[in-house]
This record gives structure tokens, C-alpha cells and sequence, in this order.
């Protein structure tokens, strides 16, 4: 179980190597082969594939990451109203609930997303735009699984340090 609960990390941590490895190999295109192939008057090297991969590993670390983000507490929160644990309790659970919500909503949408572009590619890989779409459906049902997972297990509550 432990395992399955670890994936999202391990993939939002690979997409993230990839897309530095990416954003290298876009400005060594740029800066170096660009000049050398105009100096050597050779036919230009094409790099448009490069934001293209960007995009869709941005989209991906976007979308699985605010999941994660969620599941362990990392999230900005603003702490105004102080509240007996039990009415925290209850604050968290409304919370919680709206988050999944929205997840939900991202989640049939990103569906619907991905059915109608599923058709379309990509300018310069024609990579199928349901790939792209499709971290909207995994990004909101991740939502919706660790909204509730908080709802029925959640975590132990954490004093935060307040500045006075």
C-alpha cells in the first residue's frame, strides 16, 4: 500500500528532472546550436518540440502536485480564527469536502476535455492533446481521493508557530 501512496512523489519527482533536463537542452539549442549552425551556414537545428514537452510536464507537475501538496498539508493557509478542536475539526471537514468538489469538477471536465481534443496532436511531436488534457482527470481525482482520505484518516494536527 505504501508503494501505490508513493507514486504521484515518484513521478512528479521524475517529471521534474525531466523538465530541467528539458529547459538544458532548449537553451543549449538556443544559445549554442543556433549561432553555430548560422556560422557553419548548415540548415537549422528545430527545437519547437521543446516548449511543447514543457507545456504538458508543466501541466502534469501542476496538476499531480497540488495533490500532493493537499494530501501532505503543504499548502498555504491562513489562519485568522482560532476555533475549539472541535470546531476545527468541523472547518477542516468543510474544507475538505469543497476541495473534493472542485476536484470532481476538474476531474469531469478534464474527461470531457480529453473525448473532444482526443482527435488533436500536437504541432511539433503530434503528441494526441488528450495526453495533455489528461493531468486534469489525474489531478482532480487525486484531489478527490486525498480530500476524503483527510475527511475519513486525517493527519495528526500539527501547532503551527505563531508569530507574536
Amino acid at each position: 500500500m505504501r508503494f501505490i501512496a508513493s507514486i504521484p512523489k515518484v513521478v512528479v519527482s521524475l517529471l521534474l528532472v525531466a523538465a530541467i533536463i528539458n529547459l538544458l537542452i532548449g537553451v543549449f539549442l538556443r544559445y549554442v546550436m543556433i549561432p553555430v549552425t548560422d556560422y557553419m551556414d548548415w540548415d537549422p537545428v528545430r527545437f519547437t518540440w521543446v516548449e511543447e514537452v514543457g507545456e504538458m510536464m508543466l501541466a502534469w507537475l501542476t496538476l499531480v502536485g497540488a495533490a500532493i501538496g493537499l494530501r501532505a498539508r503543504t499548502h498555504f493557509t491562513l489562519h485568522i480564527l482560532r476555533f475549539a478542536p472541535a470546531g476545527q475539526r468541523v472547518v477542516d471537514v468543510v474544507h475538505n469536502v469543497l476541495i473534493a468538489i472542485v476536484g470532481a469538477i476538474a476531474c469531469w471536465y478534464g474527461v470531457k476535455l480529453c473525448l473532444l481534443n482526443r482527435t488533436l496532436a500536437t504541432p511539433g511531436l503530434e503528441i494526441n492533446l488528450a495526453v495533455l488534457y489528461a493531468s486534469v482527470v489525474v489531478g482532480g481525482g487525486l484531489l478527490v481521493v486525498y480530500a476524503i482520505s483527510m475527511i475519513v484518516a486525517p493527519p495528526p494536527p500539527h501547532d503551527d508557530i505563531l508569530l507574536e
